[in-house]
């Protein structure tokens, strides 16, 4: 759902570390570490950990970890900690791109099922033609031509386009509707075209400096500039559509890239390319929102590439979104491999 197109708030939206975007792509190295030489290791809630892990590993179809997760289910919250340390070893997996940890969010807009004159913006659903063509119409296409209008696929209408296009970029989010009710949407389908990020053209402008963007700046000076503000999202030619999720509890985290619902501060989107989906991961990040946390790696997203590139859930909400949003930092991440599968990664294959 997400996976296709959900592109980070301050990778895809804002602005690339440098040695992130365009860096070309060297061979992966491996390093198998220890579990003492992972910073903070020993006071993490590993049984927090295991939880999560429990959500999505029976849904891993590799024997070694099927069979990981069947022992996995057989734990006791207080072995937790030792289930990783017998079964697992650190894997420290870097391909000469720069780390970079960034946050994301799961928005609530105000909206309604019907238009009206405040509820004016619609979300879509994919319609046929794009699904059968790729890429199709660009954003501005879209929005300007009306191909979209008069076919029964919207789903609902919000009042805030900045807002839309901010839910576009998460993939998800909850829409509160005047009734007091809400509903769910999920990432859909996308027109196929290539993202370019609303932050590094804004830094082209000079309009800011790149330390200067942020998911919030953008907001503010789009909606103090109407005019100049839309035409500069029509710089993202990317256009993601929705899906109505109705079977996922309020009280649950919208769904990952493997279909399941995602934990706060416990999942996190990563590089498929290097790490397996459903994998432990160890985040080890300075800043603001300094980590030592083991995390699963439950979702994905177009701007996560590299093996030392990963997106933090935070929740939903505008508080979530504002801490999700300041999130740019260094550190490193170890992906927890079953032992045999780590030491094959090594050149010589462990001997």
């Amino acid at each position: 759902m997400i996976r296709a197109l959900r592109a980070a708030c301050l990778a895809g939206v804002l602005v690339m570390a440098p040695g992130v975007a365009g860096a070309a792509e060297a061979e992966p190295i491996h390093e198998i570490l220890r579990f003492d030489q992972l910073d903070g290791w020993a006071a993490d809630d590993h049984a927090a950990a295991l939880s999560v892990f429990l959500q999505t590993c029976p849904d891993m179809t590799d024997p070694d970890w099927h069979s990981l997760c069947a022992v996995a289910q057989q734990q006791k919250p207080e072995s937790a900690r030792a289930f990783f340390e017998l079964f697992f070893r650190p894997v420290l997996i870097t391909d000469g791109r720069d780390p970079l940890f960034t946050g994301y969010y799961e928005p609530e807009l105000e909206g309604s099922r019907y238009p009206t004159v405040r509820f004016r913006y619609p979300l879509y659903k994919m319609p046929p033609e794009a699904r059968a063509q790729n890429p199709w119409l660009t954003r501005r296409e879209i929005l300007a031509t009306g191909v979209m209008e008069n076919r029964g696929l919207e789903i609902a209408w919000v009042d805030d386009p900045v807002e839309l296009f901010f839910l576009q970029i998460q993939g998800s989010g909850r829409i509160h509707l005047p009734d007091g009710g809400s509903l769910r949407v999920g990432y859909g389908g996308s027109n196929g075209q290539t993202y370019r990020s609303i932050g590094v053209e804004m830094v082209r402008r000079g309009i800011y400096a790149a330390h200067q963007v942020s998911a919030q700046v953008i907001r503010n000076w789009v909606r103090r500039n109407p005019e100049a503000g839309a035409e500069l999202l029509f710089h993202n030619p990317s256009y993601v559509f929705f899906r109505e999720i109705n079977h996922v509890g309020d009280h649950l985290g919208p769904l990952g890239a493997m279909n399941r619902p995602i934990t706060p501060l416990r999942s996190v989107a990563v590089d498929p390319s290097f790490v397996p989906l459903g994998a432990p991961v160890w985040l080890e990040t300075e800043g603001e929102a300094r980590m030592r946390r083991l995390m699963i790696a439950q979702d994905t997203g177009s701007a996560i590439k590299g093996a030392q590139r990963a997106d933090v859930f935070f929740g939903t909400g505008d508080g979530a979104g504002q801490i999700a949003g300041r999130m740019r930092d260094p550190g490193r991440m170890l992906v927890l491999m079953p032992i045999q599968r780590a030491y094959a990664l090594l050149p010589d294959g462990g001997a």
